[in-house]
């Protein structure tokens, strides 16, 4: 799995777009960073639910295909809960394995800022594709 090349796609991606990047991952855990902006604040002047949720969804899909070397799954359920506001400035996914079966995996991940107020905290599912080796 080249990961330079995952990341240089996902530049060019939602990924790109939100501004995330990579910090750490490793099969017991995937770290990524956002400058939270003006752009990803709601009229509330917070960061938007979105912002966050898509920032813990990219975290732990990142985990699934790293602990798959390199197999992306897909979501199928995403529950989040939304602890604290979160402002402008640094904030860090943390992403971590939970259960595994023969097609899915299910993970968890949070958000917390600078200061370490966990902002909020997510578990999800992913399904793996079929086997199609012989």
């Amino acid at each position: 799995m080249d990961w330079n090349e995952i990341l240089r796609k996902e530049e060019n991606s939602f990924w790109g777009l939100l501004g995330m990047r990579m910090i750490s991952a490793d099969r017991n855990r995937v770290e990524l960073g956002l400058t939270a902006g003006d752009s990803h604040l709601n009229t509330m002047g917070i960061v938007h639910g979105g912002v966050l949720s898509s920032l813990m969804d990219q975290a732990m899909g990142t985990l699934v295909a790293v602990i798959k070397d390199g197999v992306f799954g897909v979501t199928t359920h995403l529950n989040v809960n939304f602890l604290s506001a979160m402002r402008k400035g640094e904030l860090v996914a943390l992403a971590f394995p939970v259960h595994e079966s023969h097609r899915t995996m299910t993970v968890r991940a949070e958000v917390r800022n600078t200061e370490g107020v966990l902002g909020c905290m997510a578990t999800a599912t992913f399904r793996l594709p079929r086997h199609t080796g012989a």
